[in-house]
């Protein structure tokens, strides 16, 4: 691991020509400020949320529901109150195997109906202006399925993206079900006699392309009827099969997210890349320690390296931090 991380250093150190602010904080007093990372997910039904939200915890299992009070709620009484088209975006959804993450969910939003567009963007400008960091809304993820019944903008969508004013949470668009233009692209070059092979290899491409000049984004980013776009956009195959990968999806959000105290939070609280975790350390932590006049070898093994090893360990989770003061404690 500490061989791998020096070798990104030196790869990244190569045109570095400047420092970032000393922001990093650490794991405890990180998780005692913020606790845990909070994200919004919204959606229609059938937009492949829950799959997403069990990806990037890594599970399976389905979540569990707390009240705002921190009560856990009886999964039997939750499914009556949907059943009545009852929500309350308030719940908290919290996955075992990564705590470290809250989601709330705007289930009926979809629907279109101003009552639940008012609780919505209520909820939203609440969260956005909380005086405690920890209950803030920190991003919101808002789902857009691109199987065939589905492509146009729903009229909740439109009324979202041109009337809900979000502050400071940055918004990313997951164009789910990704996969379903794959397959019109693979029609569309079987009908021309491209053999099934090629086809299969090329759909992805074609629909990556036709997607690109397409009428979503012209409409998602037009400011002229959409005052409030999003900050980018992802596109997202294949989430539901068990090699589903949702690294591009972390990568983006960590890149959207311009606070350095919620950039840290976010990437030691996801499992999903550690590339990643090594790649802001080395953007973040190492830089304060490395002066690029210096050989990085030596600054690297020299007397410093307990503090850059216990630095880097702050963007990494707790199972790698480990690994790291265990290296730490090696070389000193």
């Amino acid at each position: 691991m500490f061989l791998i991380i020096c070798i990104i250093v030196a790869r990244a150190l190569k045109d570095f020509t400047h420092c970032y602010p000393s922001s990093i904080m650490d794991p405890s007093e990180l998780r005692e400020k913020i606790k845990r990372f909070r994200i919004l997910i919204i959606g229609r039904a059938n937009a492949g949320k829950t799959t997403i939200l069990q990806r990037v915890c890594k599970t399976q299992e389905n979540p569990e529901i707390y009240n705002s009070a921190g009560e856990k709620i009886d999964p039997a009484v939750l499914m009556t109150s949907r059943e009545r088209g009852e929500h309350d975006i308030e719940n908290e959804m919290v996955f075992r195997n990564n705590p470290g993450f809250i989601f709330h969910d705007s289930r009926g939003f979809e629907a279109g109906g101003q009552s639940e567009f008012d609780k919505v963007k209520a909820f939203i400008a609440r969260r956005s202006k909380e005086r405690s960091l920890s209950d803030r809304i920190h991003i919101i993820w808002y789902c857009i399925p691109m199987d065939e019944d589905s492509r146009s903008f729903t009229e909740a969508e439109v009324k979202f993206f041109s009337q809900c004013d979000t502050g400071s949470i940055p918004v990313i668009v997951l164009f789910t079900k990704f996969d379903a233009l794959y397959d019109d692209e693979f029609a569309e070059l079987i009908s021309k006699g491209v053999s099934r092979k090629d086809a299969e290899a090329l759909a992805p491409h074609y629909a990556k392309e036709a997607f690109t000049n397409g009428p979503q984004l012209k409409l998602l980013y037009n400011r002229k009827g959409n005052q409030r776009p999003p900050r980018c956009h992802i596109c997202l195959p294949d989430m539901d099969k068990d090699s589903a990968d949702c690294g591009p999806l972390i990568e983006r959000t960590a890149e959207t997210l311009n606070d350095d105290t919620l950039k840290q939070l976010f990437v030691s609280t996801q499992r999903t890349t550690l590339e990643l975790c090594m790649r802001c350390a080395v953007e973040r932590s190492l830089a304060l320690h490395l002066d690029s006049t210096q050989a990085i070898s030596s600054r690297i093994f020299g007397k410093s390296n307990s503090q850059i090893l216990e630095d880097l360990g702050k963007w990494f989770p707790r199972t790698t931090i480990v690994r790291l003061i265990i290296f730490a404690s090696m070389l000193t």
